[in-house]
């Protein structure tokens, strides 16, 4: 394998170089990012579409297309590399790229499930590499707002929130993320992990103690038999609930969907935060730029409800801008995936909820599930 350059080149030196690998949306996506940042440059891609490869290649001027990721490692001399392939390739394909001397950039979830986003993260220890999960959401113009009013105190002590993702039909039963073992879970792991996310950064990384999770497949697999297709083949829920509740006693409820019947729209994100001096609600519908934010207080006696002007924010770009800056510092100590992992952990303990029927308690010092009778 192909050792790769001295990473973390201080300011003004040498065009850091980054390999991608997957060229869905995620993929092409994080490739334009980087292709906006100067002091970067998108060397090289790997996916299984050829022609969609060639096409990226010419339009942002990337140097070589691979076929295989291994073959891209093998060849270039890497200082980034970004996974966005399917859930199950996240970990070889992170294992093997700081291995070879890479930083990493990986799409949600950090890996199917906790022990797997543990060995990266202890790899990244080992191998002084960053790593770093790609939650876009946080980019948003009216979630840094919104994070913004938080710090102020302008909602004093948050108690509970809802972290809800419903899609009321938005699956593609042809897609690997309906493999449990090719994607780890349905929406909770899909859109689930993004407002999961977004609840913890807001308000602060509260430490999650407890998780109580539901799961269910009720519409999909009935969907697929009406079609004359096998609904076994449908191995994931589509739709999961539950609630979460925090070291400072701060409840969080939870709920992610691809196919339900409900009043939201087909497509909507929201986070409702209730504090002691005031409230505030974020809706975004059908991935809108800029969503409503609006804010829920009391002033002499009289109820107020203020909608918020926000700006767009940047999403992947500011993703990827922020991972490079890291890169840049060279101080590297607190980006080793524990966001990521920590995500991976909560979401491991609310699938096993669900699979027990049963609140599961989550160890402080290991953050593992704590088996009770």
């Amino acid at each position: 394998m192909t050792t790769a350059r001295p990473n973390g080149l201080p300011q003004g030196a040498d065009k850091l170089r980054v390999g991608v690998v997957g060229l869905g949306y995620a993929g092409v996506t994080i490739a334009e990012s980087y292709a906006a940042i100067p002091d970067v440059e998108v060397v090289a891609i790997a996916g299984q579409e050829d022609e969609q490869a060639a096409s990226v290649a010419v339009r942002l001027h990337i140097a070589s297309t691979y076929h295989f990721w291994e073959e891209m490692l093998q060849n270039e001399q890497l200082d980034i590399v970004s996974i966005c392939a399917p859930n199950s390739l996240h970990c070889p394909i992170a294992i093997a790229a700081m291995e070879a001397g890479a930083h990493v950039l990986c799409e949600k979830p950090l890996a199917t499930n906790s022990e797997e986003a543990l060995r990266m993260v202890r790899k990244a220890e080992f191998t002084n590499r960053v790593l770093a999960t790609v939650f876009n959401y946080r980019h948003r113009g009216d979630v840094r707002v919104l994070r913004q009013i938080v710090r102020d105190g302008t909602l004093g002590r948050v108690y509970y929130a809802k972290a809800s993702w419903m899609r009321r039909r938005h699956y593609d039963v042809s897609g690997w993320y309906t493999s449990k073992s090719a994607s780890g879970g349905g929406p909770v792991i899909d859109l689930g992990v993004h407002v999961l996310d977004l609840v913890l950064f807001l308000l602060g990384e509260p430490a999650v103690t407890r998780v109580s999770g539901a799961t269910y497949a009720a519409l999909v697999p009935r969907w697929l038999a009406s079609q004359g297709r096998d609904p076994a083949s449908w191995e994931v829920e589509d739709l999961g609930a539950g609630m979460l509740s925090t070291k400072d006693g701060t409840a969080i409820m939870l709920e992610a969907s691809w196919a339900s019947h409900g009043a939201h729209a087909d497509d909507e994100m929201t986070i409702t935060l209730y504090g002691t001096d005031a409230g505030a609600s974020l809706r975004v519908r059908d991935y809108a730029p800029r969503g409503s934010l609006r804010l829920f207080g009391e002033l002499h006696g009289q109820l107020m409800d203020t909608r918020a002007s926000v700006p767009t924010g940047d999403g992947h770009r500011g993703v990827a801008r922020e991972f490079v800056s890291v890169i840049r510092t060279g101080d590297w100590s607190a980006h080793r995936g524990y966001e990521g992992l920590e995500r991976s952990r909560i979401l491991d303990a609310f699938y096993r909820s669900a699979e027990l029927g049963r609140e599961v308690v989550l160890d402080e010092q290991t953050r593992r599930p704590v088996e009770q009778r």
